[in-house]
């Protein structure tokens, strides 16, 4: 008897455990190990609403600051892009935090002279250009033992003074921005370089070759390597090779003009400003009106024209779009050399931007021109990226010009001899 109630019992175990597995199998599925895993850390309430709040709370909030300005109200000016002569030039484009108009302006105004010339269309890299002008400001700072101006800005020739050894990209092979950034920032990376060359300059560290890399692997965190090569419309080139085999553009083509009472006219000099810190002197220096003949005449005849001037007036606003001379400052009758001079000479005129000028139009006795402007207040207006200024302003205001040899040739025949 005993042994059939255990095989019974045997039995009846046996089948409750083949009842039971597939429920256990089930469980098991239903409830696997934990899995420990990384992830990025989003913001909730205490990012998005109570340090928002906090900071509000806490801040003193700016005062608004006045500036001196001339009263634009029921005043007419000509801002409608359609009334101008104009020529072909790429699209306004920002330069972002940065201080390089210089380059802006004249790639831009490189870019309709390839145009004017070859009927080639084409946007040129910026940033090319200003990574191996970082680069020649290392160089002149080890050369010179530090005497010279350090900033962000520079001037027109300093453009064809690149290129010539450095030659052209497309912009879409070299934008100077890492991945994602939507504007150029160079504030770090300037900041990084002026602290560096300070510390080269105060431990005496004249090593050209180890300052000229430094400042490379500086550009390069901020701002990618340039290319030494590249394939644009199924043809493999060099940037030299782009420039002259595609381009055709000829860098020594380009002159620069300026007026100035403290040097000789119709003679070569330096432009005396900060940006020119290499101390090029190769502006042909000529009257004022033979200035402003220049720049009027080239733009009837079809040339655009990169100029560099001062645009911290009364009379320039960026919601108006325009450039003009108040009559409180000086009626446009009295504007001539001495007038220019004095302002020149008390630094009340300076050279703070470079703009490229792609169109013209006569408005009730008076030249206006229309402007291509890269700053980031030349987006404030309607025409997003376009000033109008009167020839007023230009003979009161505008330094320095650079026109294609062939624009200057009547003022040119005058001087080259």
């Amino acid at each position: 008897m005993k042994s059939i109630l255990t095989i019974n019992l045997f039995s009846k175990f046996n089948l409750i455990i083949l009842l039971l597995t597939p429920m256990l199998l089930i469980a098991q599925k239903e409830n696997p190990k934990d899995e420990a895993i990384y992830k990025i850390k989003q913001n909730g309430f205490y990012q998005d609403s109570i340090l928002p709040a906090i900071d509000a709370f806490n801040s003193v909030p700016d005062k608004p600051k006045s500036y001196l300005t001339m009263d634009f109200e029921d005043q007419e000016f000509p801002t409608d892009p359609t009334l101008y002569k104009t020529f072909w030039h790429n699209a306004p484009l920002s330069q972002g935090a940065t201080g390089t108009c210089w380059c802006f302006s004249t790639v831009s105004f490189l870019e309709s002279e390839i145009n004017r010339l070859h009927n080639i269309k084409v946007k040129l890299s910026e940033m090319y250009i200003v990574y191996w002008e970082y680069v020649a400001r290392a160089e002149y700072f080890v050369e010179t033992r530090g005497k010279m101006y350090l900033g962000e800005g520079s001037e027109t020739n300093a453009v064809t003074r690149i290129i010539k050894e450095r030659g052209l990209v497309p912009a879409n092979v070299y934008s100077g921005m890492l991945q994602n950034q939507r504007f150029h920032d160079h504030s770090k990376l300037f900041e990084e370089i002026k602290n560096y060359l300070g510390q080269v300059k105060a431990n005496n560290a004249w090593d050209p070759e180890a300052v000229v890399s430094t400042v490379k692997d500086i550009l390069n965190h901020y701002m990618q390597a340039p290319p030494d090569q590249f394939i644009y419309k199924g043809e493999n080139y060099t940037p030299v090779s782009f420039m002259q085999d595609y381009l055709k553009v000829k860098p020594d083509d380009y002159f620069c003009f300026m007026s100035t009472k403290s040097k000789t006219y119709n003679q070569k000099g330096e432009l005396e400003e900060p940006d020119n810190w290499w101390h090029n002197d190769d502006y042909y220096n000529i009257h004022l009106n033979d200035f402003n003949d220049l720049l009027k005449d080239a733009l009837q005849n079809g040339f655009t024209i990169a100029i560099c001037g001062d645009v911290s007036e009364p009379g320039y606003d960026r919601y108006k779009e325009v450039g003009i001379i108040p009559t409180f400052d000086i009626p446009a009758d009295y504007i001539d050399e001495n007038a220019r001079e004095y302002r020149i000479s008390n630094n009340t005129t300076t050279d703070d931007h470079c703009i490229h000028i792609v169109g013209i139009y006569e408005f009730r006795g008076m030249t206006w021109l229309m402007i291509k402007d890269s700053s980031s207040s030349g987006f404030d207006g309607p025409n997003k990226g376009y000033r109008f200024i009167r020839e007023d302003y230009v003979k009161l205001k505008i330094l320095a010009a650079m026109v294609h040899k062939d624009a200057a040739r009547p003022v040119l025949d005058k001087i080259i001899k």
